[in-house]
């Protein structure tokens, strides 16, 4: 295989991974709750990992400006998942944090998906699954978010 049909390959199975996981955070967020757009499976996940975190935040992390943000993190708050508080440091921004609720809908889908996970790399040995997770993490960092445009 040539460098170049080795580049075509990892495009190609690059585009295939992304199609399939912009439907599966859907899928995951109608788990989560019937009413959910797609990304608030990812919202409420980096919300669980932050523990409290801003509004811009949360744009920063996704790209995305803060009318998108508002709005999911309004709808969020709607159907009592997350809760919004006053920044201490900043009274005029506000913090978003998991409601019970919001912890144990998002914990339960996401618990369900780890063990997919385990599922499907259950013949792997640790070694490749390591080496997987390493090279993905390599991938992720030279790219960002730039893949998406």
């Amino acid at each position: 295989m040539s460098d170049e049909q080795a580049l075509l390959a990892v495009e190609r199975e690059i585009a295939l991974l992304f199609r399939r996981g912009r439907a599966k955070v859907a899928e995951l967020s109608r788990q989560v709750h019937p009413e959910l757009e797609g990304m608030a499976y990812s919202m409420l996940g980096f919300v669980e990992q932050a523990g409290r975190v801003r509004l811009t935040d949360i744009g920063a992390h996704f790209s995305v400006g803060k009318a998108t943000v508002s709005r999911q993190i309004k709808a969020l708050e709607e159907i009592g998942l997350v809760a919004r508080e006053a920044d201490p440091l900043d009274r005029r921004a506000s913090l978003v944090s998991l409601t019970a609720d919001g912890a144990e809908r998002y914990l339960r889908v996401r618990n369900s998906r780890t063990g997919r996970f385990r599922e499907l790399l259950a013949t792997w040995p640790q070694d490749d699954v390591l080496r997987f997770a390493d090279l993905l993490e390599r991938f992720n960092e030279l790219t960002g978010e730039s893949l998406e445009d």
